[in-house]
């Protein structure tokens, strides 16, 4: 992580990257590694950086390695799961897998009016650019303005604050509480970026310095990218690590690295507030490693927002009062866009190699709780090959679905909904409504009244009218 103060300073995203694998590199023990490295896996963030990779071999003195850039929307788990799998069929000796991000340094540069040095000339290219397939939002989400992931999580958190049939209050009380354990976690965290101490009533309403981004959403409940942040790590065989100097010592171990590709839009979910896939990687897991993944000795879940840690937790078998970061997650540890898994694979390495825990559970999510990620690791290696696999028919097959119409007319009940400021007040409501002829719509109106209204009087369940893409109460 890098602190810039003043605009114009600090390293490039690239750079960042670059220095991060070094770090990794030599954190290994293992002087003779970097000559193995044939395979170098990144992901494009926010730089929109194509030859991170190529600028990492080119650093290490690796010009053998094939480079390949992973761009946004495909899980940082599937880099992750490609690096375990090479090595673990002899197509690669040694892998390097790295991310960065470094939207502060460019927020400060772009309020400061400062324009910043040109990055050091790269290589400029890749051996393979790796792009997501399938719908991530669906045409209805995209034309009532549900694209942004905070209303796209506050419409799941609604949804289950309706499954469990919670008041409102008993509900921001829940993501308060929760959010509150992430901030004492990151208060302990030196590479946190934003550890100030903040209490639970802080969190948990909107007010000045937690400005309402999508009820129940505020500022404080979501993830803070706004960070300069770079991870890298090294999988290699047991065998070439000692034929490169390794001394045995503070080796950590995958066990199991699984994923699903399913790619299925929110609305299109029967169960809004449930995600089957992730429970159909929990089973698969258990199934291999013996034992369920909620009784790993630390964990960390992914935490853009606090549906998303819920929602996990309810798939897993993880208890709500159990602890599920070791970071203080993506709100105040900090949450680069397309990187905090590395950050979090990181983390999970040194809290296992300090003899605190044995396991670790690192999960990962891509877009708007699709794609989902895991991976368990050991201090001890695994008996048999360690299962990669992408367990997308499975998920499908776990996970029931409606129809969306795509030019919806009729009645319907809310199924959920979200609360969103205009011009920094309520003023819009975002619903997805279950229509009476058994399909879904998504409709939006511009209404304060409705808007102040159901901040604080529940609408999931209303009967509402709709045509096109707005509806009338």
């Amino acid at each position: 992580m890098q602190i810039v103060a003043e605009p114009g300073e600090g390293l490039d995203c690239g750079s960042l990257m670059v220095d991060a694998a070094r770090r990794a590199l030599a954190d290994t023990d293992a002087p003779g590694l970097a000559a193995s490295v044939d395979l170098v896996l990144v992901t494009r963030g926010l730089s929109m950086l194509d030859d991170g990779a190529a600028r990492i071999a080119a650093a290490i003195a690796a010009p053998q390695a094939r480079v390949v850039a992973y761009e946004v929307g495909i899980p940082q788990q599937t880099l992750i799961n490609r690096a375990i799998e090479a090595v673990q069929s002899g197509q690669a000796r040694v892998v390097v897998v790295a991310g960065a991000e470094t939207k502060r340094r460019d927020d400060l540069a772009r309020r400061a009016g400062i324009e910043l040095p040109p990055a050091p000339a790269g290589p400029g290219r890749h051996d393979e650019l790796v792009v997501p397939e399938g719908e991530i939002v669906a045409r209805p989400e995209i034309e009532v303005g549900a694209v942004a992931p905070v209303q796209q999580y506050a419409l799941i958190d609604n949804a289950r604050r309706a499954a469990h049939g919670w008041s409102m209050a008993t509900h921001r009380d829940d993501i308060a509480e929760l959010w509150a354990r992430f901030n004492q976690v990151a208060q302990s965290n030196p590479a946190a970026a934003f550890a100030q101490p903040r209490s639970r009533d802080e969190i948990r309403d909107p007010a000045p310095e937690n400005r309402l981004l999508a009820a129940p959403y505020c500022k404080w409940h979501n993830s803070q990218w706004a960070v300069d942040q770079a991870a890298a790590f090294v999988i290699t065989s047991t065998e070439v690590a000692r034929a490169g100097g390794w001394s045995g010592d503070r080796g950590v171990y995958p066990l199991v690295g699984l994923e699903s590709s399913q790619s299925l839009s929110l609305s299109r979910r029967a169960d809004l507030h449930r995600w089957p896939a992730m429970g159909v990687l929990g089973e698969m897991a258990a199934a291999h490693l013996g034992w369920p993944v909620a009784d790993a000795d630390a964990v960390e879940l992914y935490s853009c927002f606090p549906a998303a840690v819920r929602v996990q937790q309810a798939e897993l078998g993880i208890a709500d009062d159990a602890e599920v970061t070791i970071t203080g997650g993506m709100t105040f540890a900090g949450g680069p866009f397309n990187n905090f898994v590395f950050q979090a694979t990181v983390a999970m390495v040194e809290r296992l190699r300090s003899g605190a825990a044995a396991t670790g559970l690192v999960t990962s999510v891509s877009g708007l709780l699709t794609k989902p990620g895991l991976a368990v690791w050991g201090t001890s290696p695994a008996a048999t090959p360690v299962p990669v696999a992408d367990c997308a028919d499975r998920a499908n097959a776990a996970t029931s679905t409606v129809p969306v119409e795509m030019d919806p007319n009729g009645s319907g009940t809310v199924a959920s909904y979200t609360v969103v400021p205009v011009d920094g007040e309520p003023g819009r409501v975002v619903a997805i409504i279950d229509l009476d002829c058994g399909s879904r719509a998504v409709a939006a109106v511009n209404d304060a009244n409705l808007a102040r209204q159901t901040l604080d009087e529940e609408f999931i369940g209303a009967r509402v009218a709709v045509a096109g893409r707005t509806f009338q109460a």
